[in-house]
């Protein structure tokens, strides 16, 4: 496996293998990296010198368009997206994927001289497991990962974007732009343009252009939802939640995320009462790492008692919004309200 860094040097320098499996969270970079790929293979031709693979075809079409000529070009390019052969579940029409990983396996190390000289052959994946295609792959060709930034990577990033285009933002503003968009770099790039757009040259990003104009994750969402309530704003707490449903969020989905982030807030009281590592508990990324912060301020607006009776309340809203005792958003709401009267 190879670093991002270093394949992206390799492309810049114009070097293609004939084997790549690139996967991955960080699908903007990953993307990238695919068009720089293109870029250098040159002129392509669908169903010529282009081929497409997916999970529907992967077995029956990737070897035998892997041994058909790219008529009138020296090489075919063939990109295998979400093949499935990298899970370790799943069946394919009565074929099991251990038969085809097995199969395309044993080709790429019994046809190894033959595949660079006729073709570039790239998987891109969501993720992966170390099978023996993997291994094979790494035996003859490229791997490389594409993880999620880190948000101070993140920062240096959108502060980059920001000075290409004059535009003035600091850095806990684009924390701020993290914190409600998430750190897949593909919708920070969208958020920032927008904000770029709307300042202008010599312009200043400011906090109040985000709230104005980004698309908040209902993950920030469920955050300022829970902040009001914990600083018994209960309108505020009424209306964050009412705009959920205004955006057409499934009412049912807002339940289940309330009752996760409440879990999340009950846990860090028992881990603070009895000294575990907060970060563990709640099983976060290194790249959201940022939030335990938010977390554990949240969780000192609230007694342990207070988080308890409401997760067992959200519990039992469940179960008899299911029996059709209660309607949901009435529920819901007066669980707000009693807690903040």
């Amino acid at each position: 496996m190879i670093s991002v860094e270093k394949l992206d040097n390799e492309l810049k320098q114009g070097k293609l293998n004939s084997i790549y499996l690139l996967y991955g969270e960080e699908t903007y970079f990953l993307e990238t990296c695919l068009k720089k790929i293109k870029t250098i293979f040159g002129e392509t031709k669908q169903g010529i010198n282009e081929i497409k693979i997916d999970e529907s075809n992967i077995n029956f079409d990737l070897i035998p368009n892997i041994e058909t000529p790219a008529f009138g070009y020296e090489k075919k390019l063939i990109i295998a997206r979400d093949t499935g052969l990298f899970k370790k579940e799943g069946k394919k029409k009565n074929v099991s994927n251990s038969e085809i990983i097995e199969k395309i396996s044993n080709y790429i190390k019994e046809n190894e001289n033959f595949i660079k000289e006729s073709v570039i052959l790239i998987f891109v994946e969501k993720e992966v497991e170390k099978n023996q295609l993997y291994k094979e792959i790494e035996d003859k060709g490229i791997i490389c990962e594409f993880q999620e930034l880190k948000p101070i990577e993140l920062i240096n990033k959108l502060k980059n974007i920001c000075k290409a285009y004059k535009v003035n933002v600091d850095e806990s503003t684009l924390r701020y732009i993290i914190e409600c968009s998430g750190t897949n770099m593909q919708e920070l790039i969208n958020e920032i343009r927008k904000l770029i757009e709307y300042a202008g040259i010599d312009g200043t990003i400011t906090k109040k252009e985000i709230d104005l104009l980004s698309i908040k994750k209902i993950d920030t969402v469920i955050f300022d939802l829970t902040d009001n309530l914990g600083k018994k704003r209960i309108d505020e707490a009424l209306k964050v939640l009412n705009g959920l449903i205004y955006q057409k969020e499934p009412i049912q989905k807002i339940l289940i995320m309330l009752y996760n982030h409440f879990k999340k807030l009950y846990m860090i009281k028992i881990a603070q009462r009895e000294n575990q590592n907060i970060a563990d508990i709640l099983v976060l990324k290194p790249t959201q790492t940022f939030l335990m912060t938010k977390y554990k301020t949240q969780a000192s607006f609230f007694k342990e008692a207070e988080l308890k009776k409401i997760i067992e309340e959200l519990i039992n809203l469940d179960y008899n919004y299911k029996i059709g005792k209660i309607d949901i958003n009435v529920g819901l709401e007066s669980i707000l309200c009693n807690y903040c009267s």
